[in-house]
């Protein structure tokens, strides 16, 4: 008997994967967990239903969620992660010397254990000595910072459960009031492809766009992802993404990595046609 993950990604698409076995399941507080082992894509964690990263392929959304803004801002030292109790982003991070603390903000606890457990790859760095997890809901966490991050990092899941609440103008405007005066954010942007999930793309870019003076979008390939397209939004108070990139600088702290480059880093910015007229549409 053959066994099948289905993920819905609307109405009419589904996306499957066949799997060897289930390796973990379990219900929080705030939503199931799942991990898979499957041939094609390693081990794969999904909440709720919903795969959130795959073995074979979370190191694209890794390493650009984290490397554009760390390639942009001279000094970034002090970071607030929102979400990400996966581990990947904390992984890229503890790779930059610079990095003096990370607090990682993270609602549901037994995500972080069972990653750790059954997703080493991506938790590999959970024990940094400069990681401070925090057990809370992070909209209400940055509701009490001011002027401290020079980097905030919004690796949220969907615009619905428990990550609903990192997509309203609130949560972005209490970003910026927690950033210092050269800070920068990033957050994970949803896919413009599908007309649902463009139009919670829309509903972010323009809070964001309210609340910051630079905001732009940038794209990457996740096979997993509804479509494959998917799309990161960088907010800043000073530094432009592609024209205040220090790609020397960057290059020299020779780091290495399997998707991001320097010269990719311009390239993710140009945008399709129709994908810059769904953000103009609400700018």
């Amino acid at each position: 008997m053959e066994l099948w993950f289905t993920e819905k990604h609307t109405p009419n698409v589904n996306f499957s994967v066949k799997v060897d076995r289930q390796i973990y399941s379990g219900q929080s507080e705030f939503q199931r967990i799942d991990v898979f082992d499957s041939k094609e894509f390693g081990r794969f964690l999904a909440l709720d239903g919903y795969i959130m990263l795959t073995e074979k392929d979370e190191f694209v959304y890794h390493e650009m969620i984290v490397h554009p803004p760390m390639a942009v801002h001279p000094d970034a030292r002090n970071i607030l992660v929102i979400g990400a109790g996966d581990g990947g982003v904390v992984r890229e991070l503890a790779r930059y010397d610079t990095v003096e603390h990370i607090d990682l903000v993270e609602i549901d606890e037994l995500v972080v254990e069972v990653c750790k457990k059954h997703l080493p790859k991506t938790a590999c760095c959970m024990d940094d000595r400069r990681l401070h997890i925090h057990y809370e809901d992070g909209v209400k966490f940055v509701r009490s910072r001011s002027d401290e991050y020079d980097l905030i990092i919004v690796d949220s899941t969907d615009p619905f459960g428990p990550g609903e609440g990192l997509f309203t103008k609130e949560f972005y405007g209490c970003c910026f009031k927690a950033l210092k005066d050269e800070g920068i954010m990033v957050n994970q942007h949803e896919s413009p492809f599908y007309p649902e999930d463009a139009a919670a793309m829309q509903r972010a870019h323009k809070r964001i766009v309210d609340c910051f003076p630079i905001s732009r979008v940038y794209q990457v390939h996740i096979p997993t992802y509804p479509s494959g397209l998917w799309l990161f939004g960088f907010a800043s108070k000073k530094y432009h993404p592609v024209k205040d990139i220090n790609a020397a600088a960057w290059n020299l702290k020779g780091i290495a990595t399997r998707y991001y480059n320097s010269k990719l880093h311009a390239g993710a910015f140009a945008l399709p046609n129709y994908v810059e007229e769904l953000l103009r549409d609400v700018e």
